[in-house]
């Protein structure tokens, strides 16, 4: 199992100088520095300023939402970030929360799974410099993007629902998730896509879970932190389904915290899961992510 670091705002509040530092920091030790779309810096223009500031690592989204960007304007912002990085970019994509989605830009919500049925249909020959001619349920689409010098990206799906993840399986190459526990992992998430992909005639697919880590001599006051920091999370209906499933009261049930030995541990489990990447966000205190990140360096 591959490890990869966090960097950006799911860690708070964060620059652009300091998502480059912190992809700097990754590039030491870590397989890929993965980035989410929040309320600040742009995740695919971040990446592509950080590339090129950093070499060696592979660069990834997990995740940015779809619902806002059409396929060839998502096309063209990835293949351009794939100039800029010497292809190093994997692109998690995701349907985005309802409430967001619905709530702050009057999106549509309904049918998520065909919608990115039909997104993922458009996208994927885009970002192989092929033309489409697309008249969905959904979605139209008519053209092509067209930047020579860049391959096409492996694209993952933000997938947790049974429907949501057979589209990963037949449409993408694997599955990023976030808060999902080692339980819900090994006994839904991997087998799930797995199957899909193998019903599909598709390769076995990438399976990338993401988790927040804290390493700490206080793991019940960094639990406590987080559950107030990630409240309004574990009320997400498609994170509070997956914390049902894993038998989690709030999100700080699914924290990795605690001592090295604790936080080796638990990573140890997700590894059995069948996962084949875990990308962790350090949290806590400045110091504290200090630690964690040492901590995870050196295992």
């Amino acid at each position: 199992m591959r490890l990869g670091l966090a960097v950006g705002d799911v860690r708070g509040p964060a620059s652009l100088d300091d998502v480059v530092q912190q992809t700097r920091e990754a590039a030491d030790g870590f397989a890929t520095a993965w980035i989410s779309q929040a309320l600040g810096s742009d995740a695919l223009t971040a990446l592509a300023v950080a590339g090129r500031e950093v070499d060696g690592i592979e660069l990834g989204t997990a995740v940015v939402p779809v619902a806002q960007r059409h396929p060839l304007v998502l096309a063209s912002q990835a293949l351009t970030v794939q100039a800029a990085t010497a292809n190093r970019l994997t692109l998690g994509i995701g349907a985005g929360i309802s409430l967001m989605v619905g709530g702050m830009y009057g999106l549509p919500t309904d049918r998520p799974v065909q919608r990115m049925r039909e997104y993922l249909q458009v996208l994927r020959p885009l970002l192989r410099g092929e033309a489409v001619d697309f008249d969905g349920e959904t979605l139209k689409a008519v053209g092509s993007v067209q930047l020579p010098e860049a391959q096409a990206p492996q694209v993952l799906l933000a997938a947790l629902g049974p429907a949501m993840l057979r589209v990963a399986g037949e449409f993408a190459d694997g599955v990023v998730t976030w808060m999902t526990g080692p339980r819900t992992l090994a006994d839904h998430i991997v087998p799930s896509v797995t199957k899909s992909a193998a019903d599909a005639g598709r390769p076995a697919p990438r399976v990338v879970a993401g988790l927040a880590v804290c390493v700490t001599d206080d793991e019940q006051g960094v639990r406590a932190r987080f559950a107030e920091q990630f409240a309004l999370a574990g009320q997400v209906p498609e994170y509070r389904a997956m914390l049902d499933r894993e038998g989690a009261r709030t999100p700080a049930d699914v924290l990795l915290a605690g001592t090295e030995s604790v936080v080796s541990r638990a990573i140890e489990r997700i590894a059995a899961t069948g996962a084949t990447d875990l990308f962790l966000a350090p949290t806590g205190t400045p110091a504290e992510q200090r630690r964690t990140i040492a901590a995870l360096t050196r295992a």
